[in-house]
């Protein structure tokens, strides 16, 4: 189409591995595509962006906020993600607004109807997991939010956040 309105980085990698079994390469390949991609994207969009005031918006995860001991290089990757939103935020204004979505539990197809989904369905103060659609909504959102919005890691996750 020739030009780019609005980057959305929602390419990931997620494995469950014991932090005992954790190696070297597993981490190194979680950050190539959670950290490592959305940076290097984002600065080859950047000009572009920058040109047609444009919306940068990743995808993080509720992992970047609350660690989880089987996921320690997935959560650290999120987190790292997270930091580079808010750096981007800085360095990109006021051209680029950029923005982070961290979604909760997002139930995929598979997962329905399963004891892990109903487990954080329980824990989840809205009663459910989420849905792909629930983050689409999300990104719209930001997509048509103020420019003055940026910097934000946004959590979508019917409060699971909230729990303890």
């Amino acid at each position: 189409l020739g030009c780019i309105d609005i980057l959305i980085n929602n390419a990931a990698i997620y494995e469950t591995v014991d932090f005992d079994d954790l190696t070297a390469d597993r981490w190194d390949s979680m950050f190539a595509t959670n950290t490592r991609g959305p940076f290097l994207i984002a600065k080859h969009a950047a000009s572009e962006l920058r040109r047609r005031q444009g919306r940068i918006i990743n995808i993080g995860s509720l992992g970047g906020l609350r660690p989880w001991e089987t996921h320690a290089h997935y959560c650290a990757s999120k987190a790292a993600l997270h930091s580079l939103t808010q750096a981007m935020a800085k360095a990109y204004a006021p051209e680029i607004v950029v923005n982070c979505i961290a979604p909760g539990m997002i139930e995929a197809k598979e997962d329905k109807g399963t004891a892990h989904a109903r487990r954080f369905a329980a824990k989840t103060p809205m009663g459910r997991n989420g849905s792909a659609h629930d983050v689409a909504e999300m990104v719209r959102l930001l997509c048509l939010a103020p420019r003055f919005v940026t910097g934000q890691i946004i959590a979508v996750d019917g409060g699971l956040s909230l729990a303890t």
